[in-house]
């Protein structure tokens, strides 16, 4: 008997740490916890990363195509506080300002920017002109710090005869871009409301530089299926 009372603990004294049994999580809140933690990931990424946006318009044509999805790289240019916080702003936080910068916005780089006269609205054009550039546009070429600029990726649909001597669209400046602004035209250069009509980008509203595309959708394409497939991994030069 004596020995068979050895086996059990004192009262009031604790049970080994090996038998000791965590609390139990419910599955809906293990659910719960990862839909939670996924979901701010993929606030993070978005914000800061990585975005993805579709085409509405002809602007950037033959570039980007009506119906082209994009991936726009949001940390190429530096890490940019955004806009606001679900339409929040607090203050004492640079909103819409760069905090760490890492490379400069170079002439030719496809970006996502903030539009200027309607913050509300995201625009993507290609920079034509950075500080200090001086641009003009003749009979609707261009022409950087008084030579005409190579522009393969210009695309026109009007011709020479219907150019407008008083159209921005066919003859704009000369303008001076000052320092820490953009000038910004989209490759359809017949069809693209740009910064001959509305001016600079400071280079703060920029958001990133489009990257790929990863999906497109021709409308007005034939078939139950317009895909075009030849667009897929598509590189935006």
């Amino acid at each position: 008997m004596a020995e068979a009372a050895r086996n059990f603990s004192k009262p009031g004294s604790e049970m080994p740490r090996s038998e000791a049994q965590a609390p139990q999580k419910s599955a809906a809140r293990e659910y719960g916890e990862a839909f939670g933690i996924a979901l701010i990931l993929a606030l993070i990424i978005r914000t800061f990363f990585i975005q993805a946006y579709k085409i509405p318009s002809g602007s950037m044509e033959p570039t980007l195509l009506i119906g082209d999805h994009i991936l726009v790289n949001k940390l190429i240019y530096g890490l940019r506080v955004p806009d606001s916080l679900f339409g929040i702003t607090i203050p004492g936080i640079p909103w819409g300002h760069y905090i760490f910068p890492l490379e400069s916005i170079h002439r030719g780089d496809v970006v996502v920017f903030v539009f200027p006269p309607d913050p509300s609205k995201d625009f993507i054009k290609r920079v034509i002109g950075v500080g200090g550039d001086t641009v003009a546009v003749k009979d609707g070429k261009v022409f950087l710090n008084g030579s005409e600029m190579p522009d393969p990726h210009a695309h026109f649909e009007v011709g020479p005869q219907d150019r407008s001597p008083v159209s921005p669209r066919d003859n704009f400046g000369p303008v001076t871009v000052p320092a820490g602004k953009l000038l910004m035209m989209g490759d359809n250069r017949d069809r693209s409301y740009d910064g001959r009509f509305w001016g600079f980008v400071d280079a703060d509203q920029v958001e990133g530089r489009a990257i790929v595309i990863y999906w497109s959708w021709d409308n007005d394409g034939a078939g139950i299926l317009p895909i075009r497939w030849n667009r897929f991994g598509k590189i935006v030069y």
